[in-house]
């Protein structure tokens, strides 16, 4: 039986493929780096820096960029605290958190009084400190206002707070008082195109995989999988999967197969993923898309939408635009009849779609 054997690998760098990992290098986010930049300056000269939303569609550089930019603030003396809010239940839990990054040390036990924590983290500072909240959908609305009214009221310390989020319906939950307060600069993430994506998975290739380890068509075939959902992750996940399934079979070059059983087994977990950043409504107009068969019109799918969760026009268009920017669809002009109407083009596969809807 052929086998790779002790340090026989395809993998020059296995880490590069890692959603976490940080590139040195960052392609197609410039001005994105240069806006976020521009609005955390201040905190650099001592004063209170700006506050930011990161938004854009999963997978589109936020969190590179964001952990990026603050890396370059951090070396000038300035406290910043990077939090991951799916994991944050409670208000105790982001101050907590917050007093881990700034004191470096653990926080005390649950029952200690909020104020006392924010006291500790103002004595640990010389000077500003930013706060950005990954993920920032997820924090409860109640734990969410409690703490952009926390951080933007404390007379002690000085804060820059930078949200990332999927959508601008963030917003709409923010408490107006808080809005009007914190004034969130936009900084949009479009999705990537064909050749942005080519780009940013061949620099993988070249720096994660020892040169000819992959070919051409295999590479290829990845680009055109991963460019009609979007998600560059997805190719990451494809690239570590193929380059494993090629060891196992004792292969010295990644080919089209080894991606083809690579698909197989990620599509349904990046699909599921996607899926987490809609909310009922929209789930539920992806269902109606995918179920019916032939042409479909937004007219078709908002009067099925209307009778069942008796939506609004507005509301409607905010939907398939949402879903047309997560690529689950295309959207285009046709002609129907003597007029023109705009068509709903499915992007997936339909069996697909609708098992990981169920499930």
């Amino acid at each position: 039986m052929d086998v790779l054997w002790g340090d026989e690998t395809l993998f020059r760098n296995e880490e590069v493929f890692d959603p976490d990992y940080q590139p040195p290098a960052i392609f197609h986010r410039d001005s994105q780096i240069r806006d976020l930049a521009a609005f955390l300056r201040p905190a650099v000269r001592g004063r209170s820096p700006g506050h930011a939303l990161c938004v854009g569609p999963p997978s589109t550089g936020k969190t590179t960029v964001v952990r990026h930019v603050l890396e370059k603030v951090s070396k000038h003396d300035v406290a910043v605290a990077y939090l991951r809010c799916p994991i944050l239940r409670t208000t105790y839990n982001v101050f907590a958190r917050i007093y881990e990054i700034a004191c470096e040390r653990l926080p005390p036990q649950k029952g200690v009084p909020l104020f006392k924590l924010l006291s500790e983290v103002s004595a640990s500072l010389d000077g500003p400190i930013v706060v950005a909240l990954d993920d920032v959908d997820f924090l409860d609305t109640r734990v969410l206002n409690e703490t952009l009214l926390t951080l933007s009221k404390n007379a002690e310390f000085c804060v820059g707070v930078i949200a990332i989020s999927t959508s601008k319906q963030f917003l709409a939950r923010v408490d107006p008082y808080l809005g009007s307060i914190l004034h969130f600069h936009e900084i949009g993430f479009p999705m990537y195109t064909r050749e942005e994506i080519w780009r940013i998975l061949h620099w993988r290739v070249v720096n994660g995989f020892y040169p000819g380890a992959v070919t051409r068509e295999a590479f290829e075939r990845v680009v055109e999988i991963v460019s009609r959902s979007g998600d560059v992750r997805y190719g990451l996940h494809l690239l570590r999967s193929a380059g494993i399934y090629a060891e196992r079979r004792a292969s010295r070059r990644v080919e089209l197969c080894d991606v083809e059983r690579a698909r197989e087994g990620q599509e349904s977990i990046m699909l599921a993923k996607s899926l987490s950043a809609l909310n009922s409504d929209e789930r539920e107009a992806l269902r109606i898309i995918y179920s019916l068969e032939g042409d479909v019109t937004t007219g078709e799918v908002f009067a099925i939408m209307r009778s069942e969760v008796g939506l609004c026009y507005e509301r409607f268009y905010e939907i398939v635009e949402k879903l047309e920017r997560l690529r689950f669809i295309d959207l285009v002009f046709g002609r129907k009849g003597r007029g023109r109407t705009r068509y709903v083009i499915k992007r997936l596969e339909r069996d697909a779609v609708l098992r990981a809807l169920t499930s």
